[in-house]
This record gives C-alpha cells, structure tokens and sequence, in this order.
C-alpha cells in the first residue's frame, strides 16, 4: 500500500469508525477509501500554494501529534505492528504527519482572513434566531428507590411495593425526612446524596417517571411509581420554567458560532478558487 494512503487509511478509519484499518468493514473500508482519495486531491492543491511554502511547523506539534497517535495503543509492540500492517514505519509516519499539519496551518491562516464578527453581528444573529436560545423547563428533583427482585427473599414485588409505601407514608407525616429516608432505604447510589437526582430537562427520566416528575409542585411528594427497575417516590425541590437565554449568556457562543461559519466560507472559497486554476490551467 502506498504510504500516502496508508496513512490516511490508519487516520480515516480512527476518524469515521473509532477503528484500526485491519477492523473495517467491507462498506467501511470502501468509505474510507473514497474519502482518503479526495482528500489527497485536496491536500495537494493546498500543498502547491505560496502559503503552504511559507509554513514552518515547530517539532513540538509534530511530536504531540506523533504521541496521540501512539497512544491509541496498549503497547510500542502494537503500535509498530499496525504501522507495519498497513505499510508504514515511523519516519513515513513521521512525513505524513507534517504534511497534514501543514494543510491545517495553511486552512487556519486562510480562515483569518475572514472578516471580523462585531457585536452587532452577534445581536442580529441573536434577535433574529431567538427560538434557538430558548431554555427548557428544568426540576431538582429527588427520589427514593426500592428495587424489585423475586429471587430475593425480602425483596420480592410485593415486600418491595409494601417498603416504599411505607417510606412514603412517613414523608407525608415529616416531609423534612427525605434526606435521611433515602439514605437509609434508597438502592440507588443517590441515596448518599439524600436522593438527588440533580437539575433535570424532560427527556433524562425513565417514561414513567417523567410525566409525574414535572407534573409536581414544588415540595410536593409523588404517589409510588413503577419504573423499568423498581418502585420510586419523587419530590421536586425546585422548578426554572422556560425561558429564554439572556443576550449576555450565549454572546459568546453565537460569536463562536458565526466565526466559524465565515472561517468555513473563507477557506471553501479559497479551494474553490485553486479547483478551478487547476482545471483551467
């Protein structure tokens, strides 16, 4: 295999699949394969330019990325096994990584270019776009669990029912309880945290759990309620209704955000324009 292309397969295949080459699948592979080629097309029109000529990359980016490769693997003997499995050794390995650093250099440098996102830029977007900063409805919510095992004397279905509704009914009477309740009843690992579940938005609860959740009150105490692994009482401590994210708390993100985008466009402009001197010259 020629080292270009091994390399780009051992980077690819981590990249798209989380694999070593040797572990891709036929479907995989191909992918892979389609992608590495384009992308030495492209790496070499980035490569021919006066600003990749200008690069000079310090050994201390080509050694960090030299390491988190090697990292990847459990020993020095499985790291220059896969390297030799797909034809490299480490002064290949060694080009190909500089190389790729030095069409990222060239991409960073051309996406400075683009122009300066300014604050009203930033509040444009955000007016424009309020629906995208719209915080969700969150609860502090509690429980007490109580698992149900029939193969366990003491903690079959009915001894467990039986248990939790008697923890309930002692919260009902001192709701000041809670804390100690689940600390001494709870089999969930919260208990040592007096049942807190923490600061929740829908969609992190079992289904049955969560329509009663955020129907509580505040303080309120839930009826006993059956999940996938076993009977729960909730309380919610406290409830931040939807609402929408203040300008000054996602500035940041949506500068972020629209800086990115303009260093996208600049460099895709950029490559564009080397595509179509390649094609006409």
């Amino acid at each position: 295999m020629p080292e270009a292309g091994a390399y780009l397969t051992l980077k690819l295949a981590r990249d798209l699949f989380r694999k070593s080459p040797e572990r891709l699948e036929p479907d995989e592979r191909r992918r892979v394969e389609s992608v590495a080629a384009k992308q030495r097309e492209l790496e070499s029109l980035i490569l021919s330019t006066p600003e990749a000529a200008s690069v000079s990359l310090p050994d201390s980016s080509v050694e960090s990325s030299l390491m988190e490769i090697r990292a990847r693997y459990e020993s020095d003997d499985d790291y220059h096994a896969d390297l030799e499995r797909i034809g490299l050794d480490p002064a290949m390995l060694r080009r190909e990584v500089e190389r790729d650093l030095t069409v990222d250099a060239v991409l960073e440098r051309i996406g400075s270019r683009a122009a300066r996102v300014s604050d009203t830029d930033v509040e444009i977007f955000y007016f424009m776009h309020k629906e995208r900063f719209v915080r969700p409805e969150t609860r502090t919510l509690r429980h007490i669990l109580v698992t149900i095992n029939d193969t366990l004397p003491g903690s079959e279905r009915s001894a467990a029912l039986a248990k939790i509704e008697t923890v309930r009914a002692r919260l009902v009477k001192d709701p000041k309880r809670f804390a100690e309740q689940a600390l001494k009843h709870s089999e969930c690992p919260t208990a040592m945290n007096g049942g807190l579940l923490g600061t929740l938005p829908r969609g992190q609860l079992y289904a049955e759990l969560e329509p009663v959740a955020f129907a509580l009150a505040v303080g309120q105490l839930s009826d006993v309620v059956e999940s996938p692994i076993g009977f729960h009482v909730l309380r919610c401590d406290a409830i931040v209704p939807q609402r929408l994210a203040a300008l000054d708390d996602v500035r940041t993100r949506i500068h972020d955000h629209l800086a990115g985008q303009r260093k996208k466009i600049c460099q895709k402009s950029w490559i564009n324009g080397l595509r179509r001197e390649a094609t006409t010259g």
